[in-house]
């Protein structure tokens, strides 16, 4: 069971998190928070602070909310800490480019929440949580660059994090339906659809989608 003090994260805390956990991989919301969980898995307050910034930096609140405020953050750490999407996996710790810190839990998987920490520190050359947003943004584009340059399938942590931040996001109320169009029996094929800049993508099903 995680810890409820310490690490800036209680049974409360996880909530939001656990029930959009327990949506996309299909279990009980309270078999979501705990079932994997250990104590070394729970968030500072830094951290917690840093994925919800992160999150927002991601998906910026436009006409709806951004993903950190609609707890996509809190969604991407219970993940990491479940292993969705391979997280857990630790030969995904040994792809890590060089010269990046690799801590990794006892079953040598990779800890995305210390990693991300000492990335954004190194990339922003000091304290990233203390920086204006500018800079924030700016080591969050490096990092996102970096993992995407070439052909962009090379492995990279960032990937995991980012993708899992996406899922949080268009399986919340506001990203499922008002950021998208929500359209529950979509209708007929059609290959060309009149589009506008106000036109949203339509989200309908997610049960067919694999998270690992």
């Amino acid at each position: 069971m995680a810890s409820e003090s310490g690490r800036g994260w209680n049974r409360r805390d996880f909530m939001g998190a656990a029930a959009l956990l327990a949506m996309v991989v299909g279990v009980p919301a309270g078999a979501a928070i705990w079932a994997k969980v250990e104590d070394d898995d729970a968030p500072t307050d830094r951290q917690r602070a840093m994925m919800r910034e992160v999150a927002q930096i991601v998906i910026p609140k436009t006409g709806t909310l951004g993903a950190g405020e609609v707890g996509a953050g809190d969604f991407v750490i219970l993940a990491l800490a479940h292993g969705l999407d391979g997280t857990r996996d630790p030969g995904a710790a040994a792809a890590i480019p060089a010269g990046m810190t690799v801590p990794r839990r006892p079953d040598g998987s990779l800890r995305h929440l210390d990693w991300l920490e000492a990335e954004l520190d190194r990339r922003a050359k000091g304290n990233w949580a203390g920086k204006d947003g500018a800079a924030k943004t700016a080591a969050v584009a490096a990092l996102d660059a970096e993992a995407y340059g070439g052909d962009g399938r090379a492995p990279h942590p960032w990937k995991a994090i980012k993708g899992l931040i996406l899922t949080g996001y268009y399986t919340s109320e506001v990203g499922g339906s008002q950021e998208l169009r929500y359209e529950p029996v979509p209708g007929r094929f059609d290959p060309a659809l009149p589009m506008s800049p106000g036109t949203r993508a339509i989200s309908n099903d997610w049960t067919a989608v694999d998270f690992g």
